[in-house]
């Protein structure tokens, strides 16, 4: 009797035991998922993986100190932003803040010279929408962590053109900045697809990084940095092919569209002439 009685009570033990290690481990898988933040749990936003993009740390050098000429630069910047908030160009700075959902597509619509709609180009918005966090996550990660730098609104203890966004902004660092390489790395591709239209396009994602610094949220150095990281990521994106494959839809959504007479013509750049 002693013995059955000794041996249910080792069963029931090992029940419990079996039934907390799967807890734990259901939990482990739970955490672990819940740190990939790349195309595995998000393929929306992302079509590549973390380790894919060249690692920023190692690409980008420090953030400039305080006591550099650099460093002086982003100061006189940083007052100039100021200056801008409360003009047109400050309006245009605050929505070029918003860059989830539809927020990309729409900034660049018309630089682009058509819509990015889900109804009009299902494909371009795809593929924008679709390489979004591989150049404003995963291409600046690295570096964002290591350095993590305070951004100048913190470092000034001034408000932002967006004081909403401020507390969690604060928390997260400000070199690169991942709104700037987001920007120049849209630029890039849809410069690609719609080569007649490029001085616009590029100007467009070059005004997206100077919003940042007109908003307070980054230093010049830190957009500086953000467009090395877009373009970086979209050479990697190239190698991909499922970006590959997306970006062919994009192209002959385009050129369809451009049959239709649907987009708008580029501007031409004056030349000079001269005389003998």
């Amino acid at each position: 009797m002693l013995n059955l009685h000794v041996s249910t009570l080792r069963m029931a033990a090992f029940a419990v035991i079996a039934s907390a290690a799967t807890m734990f481990a259901v939990a482990g898988d739970n955490a672990t998922d819940k740190k990939i933040k790349d195309h595995r749990t998000n393929p929306e936003v992302f079509f590549l993986q973390e380790g894919d993009v060249p690692n920023s740390f190692l690409l980008l050098p420090a953030p400039p100190d305080g006591a550099s000429i650099t460093f002086l630069n982003d100061q006189a910047r940083y007052n100039w932003g100021k200056t801008m908030r409360d003009t047109p160009r400050g309006d245009v700075a605050v929505t070029d803040a918003r860059v989830e959902g539809n927020g990309v597509p729409e900034a660049f619509s018309e630089a682009f010279g058509i819509d990015i709609t889900e109804d009009g180009t299902p494909e371009i918005l795809r593929l924008v929408v679709g390489m979004r966090e591989d150049a404003g996550d995963l291409g600046t990660r690295e570096a964002k962590n290591y350095y993590n730098r305070q951004r100048p609104f913190s470092f000034y203890h001034e408000d932002t053109c967006n004081p909403e966004q401020q507390q969690e902004l604060s928390t997260n660092g400000s070199y690169p900045s991942g709104h700037t390489s987001i920007g120049w790395a849209t630029a890039l591709v849809l410069a690609e697809i719609n080569p007649e239209r490029q001085n616009e396009i590029l100007k467009r994602g070059y005004d997206m990084g100077e919003s940042r610094v007109i908003c307070g949220y980054h230093y010049q150095s830190d957009v500086d940095a953000g467009r090395i990281t877009g373009a970086v990521t979209v050479a990697r994106l190239h190698a991909d092919p499922a970006f590959q494959a997306q970006l062919k839809k994009a192209k002959d959504e385009f050129r369809r569209l451009k049959k239709e007479g649907k987009v708008a013509k580029g501007t031409p750049v004056p030349t000079k002439t001269t005389t003998d």
